[in-house]
Order: structure tokens, then C-alpha cells, then sequence
């Protein structure tokens, strides 16, 4: 039996985790030029500043665009195809990839507004996904 693959928190992203595990989407956030960072980095990719704080975002969104995977890249997913992958703009202002769930695939509408949901996938690691807001 395969499982899936468990994120490893590091430092850097251990703040987003925590936030995940605790219910919240926590996001980057940069002082100097008032922007938010996603995915994880070290320096506002906007205005190269650093370091970057963390805010919990509103967890909404809207579906941007999505594939539907039905090869299997990974035998730990084997049991959950086919499975969509999608990215979300967020209110925020940056673009996340991530699973939406409460919907089926057929169901996906570009533009369908989202609300981020975090599902426990063991060792303490929570990830987020989106369903229909």
C-alpha cells in the first residue's frame, strides 16, 4: 500500500503550516511595499525586501483555471483519481495551486468563487484546499 507524500515543514515555511494546522491560511506579507508573496521565499519578489511577515488571509478566492489528473504520477494519489489541480487567486492578490473538494469535477466553472477548507493529512500537517464559497 503507497501512501501520500506528507509535506516537511522548514523554517521558512513552518509559519504557513502551523497556520494551516490551526485552521488559517497564513500568507507573506511584505512591510515595505504593502504587497503579499506566495509561494514562500525569502525577499518580496515585488520590492526585494526582507525579511517578510506572515498574515492570515482571508481564504477566498476564485478558480482561475484547473486540470483534471487521471494518470497516475504518484501511487500514493492512485486511489484518489482522477482529481483536479487547480490554481486560486486569491483575494489577496497572489495565485495558490491546490485541490477543491465539495464539487465534482464536472462541476468545476472557471471564475466559481472559493473558500479555503485544511485538511489533516497526518505526522501534524494540515494543507489547504478550497470548496465552493
Amino acid at each position: 500500500m503507497s501512501h501520500r507524500p506528507i509535506p516537511i515543514p522548514d523554517e521558512l515555511s513552518a509559519p504557513f503550516f502551523d497556520g494551516a494546522r490551526d485552521g488559517r491560511l497564513m500568507l507573506q506579507h511584505c512591510q515595505s511595499c504593502d504587497r503579499w508573496s506566495f509561494p514562500v521565499r525569502e525577499r518580496c519578489p515585488h520590492c526585494l525586501a526582507a525579511p517578510l511577515s506572515w498574515r492570515a488571509a482571508g481564504g477566498r478566492g476564485t478558480l482561475y483555471t484547473f486540470a483534471i489528473m487521471h494518470q497516475v504520477m504518484n501511487p500514493g494519489f492512485a486511489a484518489e483519481g482522477p482529481y483536479n489541480v487547480c490554481q486560486i487567486d486569491l483575494d489577496e492578490g497572489v495565485r495558490m495551486v491546490a485541490n477543491i473538494i465539495g464539487v465534482a469535477n464536472d462541476q468545476l466553472q472557471i471564475g466559481m468563487k472559493l473558500q479555503a477548507v485544511f485538511e489533516d493529512v497526518g505526522e501534524g500537517v494540515a494543507i489547504p484546499k478550497f470548496r465552493p464559497a
